[in-house]
């Protein structure tokens, strides 16, 4: 396996939670737990942008465990099971791009279209967030910033302070290995917001396609050449 797939996962995980905020009236795919937040925005502001917000949490946590739960029936090589997610993934989010597309802006934030693409992408997210922790534990994490951008906080302050329980030479690499997901990641964010003025919800296919990138990055290098 080529070392930059947590790269591509951080990358799409950026577009797709900022393409899925933009035209799904401000639902957070990726980052399912930030759709509190917004619940409490429509409640204050009399919004009926809700059912798709109070949706996701659920959903991605059912996705979760029936995800494991077939993987602990279905014993197979990691490699295989990894790649075998990502191809699911990749047609939950080929899914969403479809229904998007078909369906086009969203005017009712409540309606089924919205709702329903919300959760194919939701679930495409909860696959990816499980892949990672099962196959990939040893990359920083590809939807969640937070802990990531907080360690190379505290690594920065002890290299400024010079006072640091690791050797320097060590913790420079670990930024080095923290910052490409986290810049990975808001290069998504940025292309997801630009593609979706330019082309409106075609900007939906882009995560698919990286998505069968991320399946072909699976596979063994006699087949990828």
């Amino acid at each position: 396996m080529r070392p930059n797939l947590p790269t591509v996962l951080s990358f799409n995980a950026g577009y797709v939670d900022t393409a899925g905020f933009l035209a799904l009236h401000g639902l957070f795919t990726a980052h399912v737990t930030g759709n509190f937040v917004m619940i409490g925005q429509a409640l204050a502001h009399g919004s009926e942008s809700l059912v798709a917000k109070l949706l996701a949490l659920p959903t991605f946590c059912v996705a979760v465990v029936v995800l494991q739960y077939l993987s602990l029936r279905v014993a197979a090589p990691p490699a295989r099971a990894l790649r075998v997610m990502l191809l699911a993934k990749f047609l939950f989010l080929t899914a969403a791009a479809g229904c998007a597309i078909y369906y086009g802006g969203f005017a009712d934030a409540d309606g089924l279209p919205p709702v329903l693409t919300g959760m194919l992408l939701v679930i495409a997210m909860a696959i990816q967030n499980a892949a990672h922790r099962l196959h990939l534990a040893s990359a920083p994490p590809s939807t969640l910033m937070t802990g990531t951008t907080t360690q190379m906080m505290l690594d920065l302050a002890g290299l400024l302070y010079g006072k640091t329980q690791d050797k320097p030479e060590a913790i420079k690499a670990r930024l080095i290995r923290l910052s490409v997901p986290v810049l990975a990641f808001a290069l998504g964010c940025g292309l997801a917001a630009l593609l979706f003025v330019l082309l409106g919800m075609w900007c939906f296919a882009l995560p698919a396609v990286l998505a069968a990138s991320g399946v072909f990055l699976t596979l063994p290098e006699k087949a990828q050449g």
